[in-house]
């Protein structure tokens, strides 16, 4: 059957709002590059042969200066911004910091931060935590101490308006999540702009990109929206305030203690932002009501994330099974 005019003007429409959407983020996900999936063979629930996309983690040693910190497993996209970002949610990398190199070296895995201050954390690194991230994060006995002093931007606003446009451009992106599933995305956003959106096996990788890049980019934070797909847990939380952003959003849910630490600091904490839904449960004073959940259209279904579906059918071309969370 021949499509109508109807339905060629309509696809046309959809076909230059996705265009649109694109053209907004600064940095954002390309899920057809070389090395960051790759093909597995195997059998499906009927028997039958199938190959499907996985992602591919790779382990990343991290040097600061001449010390060994941490090796982590990651994408290995961004390995600059990853160093950067983790050294400074770890407070081994102070905002007055110079910089003076950051060399990588594929063929051993490998990144070396170099800075003007000479760096020993000896003591610190016998202080790690293991923390509940999926590629297994850590965070320092110490970070508490400054997480206190941090003062978020009071002024700072967040219009429900802004929440249902950025869950919907975020959805619409190709990503490594659409295409191969097991994946966590952080996008920094302004009003309802997304502007960087990066992923990663573990969440706290995603967002040690983010904080890496906006520290190498010399990036405002008081005016910005935290946007992730994992959970609000108490490492994403004390990340987000120590980035200096005063409103954290995520499609999906919270833990008691990371709530307990965004009313702490002044945090904005909104969860479970699927769709029309989301439920705020710090920081509620900052948010603007001027959109009416029940003014809005369903969403469109190929605009959803898996987890949003609420079915169990399998995503055409994908790994990932509707109702399906990565979280």
């Amino acid at each position: 059957m021949n499509d109508t005019n109807q339905e060629k003007k309509t696809r046309h429409r959809v076909a230059k709002a996705d265009e649109e959407t694109l053209a907004e983020f600064v940095l954002r996900p390309d899920p057809t590059k070389e090395g960051l999936t790759e093909s597995v063979a195997g059998t499906d629930q009927d028997g039958n042969v199938i190959e499907i996309p996985v992602v591919v983690e790779k382990p990343l040693t991290l040097f600061l200066n001449g010390q060994e910190i941490v090796t982590m497993m990651t994408i290995g996209d961004y390995p600059d911004y990853l160093a950067v970002g983790y050294l400074l949610n770890q407070n081994m990398l102070r905002r007055d910091d110079v910089i003076t190199a950051i060399d990588v070296d594929e063929e051993l895995d490998l990144v070396v931060v170099r800075t003007e201050r000479e760096t020993n954390y000896e003591e610190k690194l016998k202080k790690k935590t293991r923390t509940s991230g999926c590629a297994q994060g850590t965070v320092f006995g110490d970070l508490m101490e400054k997480f206190e002093d941090i003062k978020l931007p009071g002024d700072a606003k967040i219009h429900t308006s802004w929440i249902y446009a950025l869950s919907r451009k975020v959805n619409m992106v190709p990503s490594l999540y659409l295409e191969a599933g097991a994946i966590h995305g952080c996008v920094l956003c302004r009003g309802d702009q997304p502007l960087i959106y990066i992923e990663d096996v573990g969440r706290h990788n995603a967002v040690d990109k983010i904080a890496g890049y906006m520290f190498l980019n010399n990036v405002t934070a008081s005016d910005k929206i935290f946007y992730t797909t994992g959970r609000l847990t108490s490492e994403m939380v004390i990340k987000t305030v120590q980035m200096g952003i005063p409103v954290l959003v995520s499609r999906s849910g919270f833990t008691a203690w990371g709530v307990d630490l965004a009313k702490e600091a002044g945090l904005t904490l909104i969860g479970r932002a699927k769709g029309k839904r989301f439920t705020a449960l710090a920081g509620q004073d900052r948010i603007v009501f001027d959109h009416q959940a029940s003014d809005l259209k369903d969403e469109d279904p190929r605009h959803q994330r898996a987890a949003a579906r609420g079915t169990e059918t399998k995503i055409p071309g994908t790994g990932v099974k509707e109702g399906q969370t990565d979280g």
